[in-house]
């Protein structure tokens, strides 16, 4: 673990830049390597939910205004049900494969929604049936990669009025459904003593990166923001696929 400090510190600080600049991507970023890192691909997945729980935190608190909780909740408790599913068999299903189509699946989504913004967000719209639906796909994905956010920020961003009550709304999801996914695997196992040592490797390159990512948040013009996103998401796609 000692020579792995140095990546822990600047995954964290990656990975927490994009999570503060785009409102997530943490597990994305931090997923293509931590893996390599850590005794287990459980404890991998397990640090990467807890970095990335603190640091939503910090957002969170900014923006928690504007967060409208009528409609958060359906998605958080049809994320906790499929989550914990996913979690619990996690050790029954082959990563790689499963890899290699979550990545193809986002290069798909990210060009599809990039192409015909416009008219998904005349049908996306807040109601249960989609809240329900977002959630439980969130659930599946953050429990077998420990990436839950890119089908709630595509619900998110086409829903949500702007820039900020998209943060809001995407900081607080995150917030609850990563305790939900540590509960679960703490449960399970992987909460171990590498996962807290390298947690705490892991917090300096947190406040390098909030503190970066705030910064270009600033700058990000609302107009061109969603497009950053879905390129994002498209980015993310490639490097799941290719690194499976």
């Amino acid at each position: 673990m000692p020579e792995n400090i140095l990546y822990i510190i600047l995954l964290a600080a990656g990975a927490s830049f994009v999570q503060r600049t785009i409102g997530f991507g943490f597990g994305i970023f931090i997923m293509t390597v931590l893996p390599f890192l850590m005794p287990s691909y459980g404890e991998a997945v397990t640090l990467s939910g807890l970095l990335s729980l603190t640091s939503a935190t910090v957002v969170m608190v900014k923006y928690l205004k504007f967060v409208t909780w009528k409609r958060l909740l359906p998605m958080v408790g049809a994320f906790i049900i499929f989550s914990t599913l996913a979690i619990l068999l996690l050790d029954k299903i082959e990563g790689r494969a499963m890899r290699m189509i979550l990545g193809i699946m986002l290069i798909i989504i990210s060009l599809y929604f990039s192409f015909f913004k416009e008219k998904l967000q005349k049908i996306i719209r807040p109601t249960r049936s989609w809240q329900l639906g977002t959630g439980s796909v969130s659930g599946i994905m953050g429990g077998l990669f420990g990436m839950h956010g890119p089908p709630v920020v595509l619900y998110l961003i086409s829903a949500e009025p702007d820039k900020d009550h998209y943060m809001g709304m995407i900081q607080t999801y995150a917030v609850v459904t990563n305790i939900t996914m540590l509960a679960v695997r703490a449960f399970s196992g992987y909460v171990t003593p590498a996962v807290g040592s390298a947690y705490l490797y892991g917090l300096a390159g947190l406040v390098i990166g909030v503190a970066a990512g705030n910064w270009a948040y600033k700058r990000i013009p609302g107009r061109i923001f969603t497009y950053v996103v879905y390129a994002y998401i498209g980015l993310s796609g490639l490097i799941i696929f290719f690194t499976a």
